[in-house]
């Protein structure tokens, strides 16, 4: 899951160079600790911060982190920043898809947590490097210890609601994304009330909330990334022609913003129009090589009829790189290899994934992965699972209704579903089925 999310707001220069830079730097990456994961967070995504005043692209944090690392040459029993070092380095590993950032992140966090280790900022901090390595057991503990020195910090609060959604604790994800829009309502939290609401199947409601924040956002960074959410909400209920009107507006928006690009990409593909797919995909990789962009990428070959292995090499690589780097991600690999490589694969990483974090994505690519190897009746109960809360999730009813017909039962409620959910769903497009 994780990364695109967008704090809330742009640090000017001279701030970001100057005493400033702590709490700026600080909330660059907290703040992408508090919008939806994909994701993970992801992505990600998916993950967020403070959203007041934060540098938001490559760019803009490299510098910051230049101006912190000046400052600690100076100032090298300063925690807070060390803790805003830190979670800058978080910020970078998202923004790059370069999880070598993850390790300096700990060493410039240790450094903190060594001078202050009940700080704040630093206990955030930790939650935020946890989150983007997939801890989110540790992730939500450290939140909570947060959250118990500065009940008022929505940072905190951004990062509970990402981990325990993660942990499929779902009401108290809810709790605290209600508190967080109390403490500061803004597109932070909007964006992941959203996000609690469309994982309850109340569709109208996540729009009007990524409406709201789409009236709070006023940076172009800010604007994109709810234009963007936008498109992916319509994306996932069939409407194709709204989801390209939203990415193009976050395009103008926010030029190259590399989400968006692969929101047009995705909605191409949909929309029966591979070649142009195919070369959107292109260019977003070669921008930002997530697994979740290369995976689909590879699909729009296969559906090309053209070796996508290429793009299964780089996924390769890249979980060499993740796990190096102290990420797992068997998320990923539990989808991938029940897609496209080995079952008996895709259900190790799919029961370890599910043991760490019981969520319904996770029991989704359990069932699949468990079908997938030819334990049916093992897997549909996790499918049930999956489609228990009313999620409008056209794969996850896609995969029920395979395993259902796959055991003789009525698979006629469960397929129909997927295509009222997602007219233009495509079993052999799986990836891009999957919320980014």
């Amino acid at each position: 899951m994780s990364d695109p999310e967008r704090p809330h707001g742009r640090a000017r220069t001279a701030a970001i160079m100057g005493v400033g830079a702590v709490g700026l730097a600080l909330a660059v990456t907290v703040g992408a600790m508090m919008l939806p994961p994909s994701a993970p967070a992801a992505p990600s995504a998916p993950v967020s911060a403070a959203y007041a005043e934060t540098p938001t692209s490559s760019a803009d944090v490299a510098q910051a982190v230049k101006g912190l690392q000046a400052r600690l040459k100076r100032l090298p029993k300063d925690h807070q920043s060390w803790a805003a070092l830190g979670v800058a380095y978080v910020q970078q590993a998202r923004l790059t898809a370069d999880p070598s950032y993850y390790v300096k992140a700990d060493e410039a966090l240790a450094r903190s947590s060594a001078l202050a280790p009940d700080d704040f900022a630093v206990l955030t901090g930790q939650a935020a490097l946890a989150a983007g390595r997939h801890e989110f057991t540790e992730a939500a503990r450290l939140a909570g210890r947060a959250i118990t020195v500065n009940p008022y910090g929505s940072a905190a609060y951004g990062v509970l609601t990402d981990a325990r959604t993660q942990l499929g604790d779902y009401p108290e994800a809810a709790e605290a994304v209600a508190r967080m829009m109390e403490l500061k309502p803004g597109v932070a939290s909007f964006t992941r009330a959203s996000y609690d609401a469309e994982l309850r199947g109340d569709v109208e409601k996540a729009r009007e909330l990524l409406e709201a924040g789409l009236r709070d956002a006023f940076t172009p960074e800010d604007v994109a990334y709810c234009r963007y959410y936008l498109g992916e909400l319509a994306l996932r209920g069939g409407d194709l022609e709204r989801a390209g009107q939203m990415y193009d507006e976050a395009l103008r928006s926010s030029p190259g913003f590399v989400p968006a690009l692969a929101g047009r990409a995705r909605a191409a593909a949909l929309a029966g129009r591979l070649d142009e797919s195919a070369a959107g995909y292109a260019t977003v990789v070669a921008r930002l090589p997530l697994a979740q962009y290369v995976a689909e990428y590879g699909e729009v070959l296969l559906r090309l009829g053209k070796d996508p292995g290429g793009q299964w090499a780089l996924l390769k690589a890249q979980k060499g790189l993740m796990a190096a780097n102290g990420v797992r991600d068997d998320l990923t690999w539990a989808e991938f290899e029940a897609d496209h490589g080995s079952p008996a694969e895709a259900v190790r990483h799919a029961e370890a994934e599910y043991a760490r974090n019981p969520n319904m994505v996770a029991a989704d690519a359990l069932a699949w992965a468990l079908h997938r190897a030819g334990r049916s009746r093992e897997a549909l109960p996790y499918a049930k699972k999956a489609t228990a809360r009313g999620w409008r999730n056209a794969l996850s009813y896609y995969h029920r209704g395979t395993i259902e017909h796959a055991l003789g039962k009525s698979s006629s409620h469960s397929l129909s579903q997927a295509k009222l959910y997602n007219p233009h769903f495509d079993p052999k497009l799986p990836a891009l089925a999957r919320f980014s």
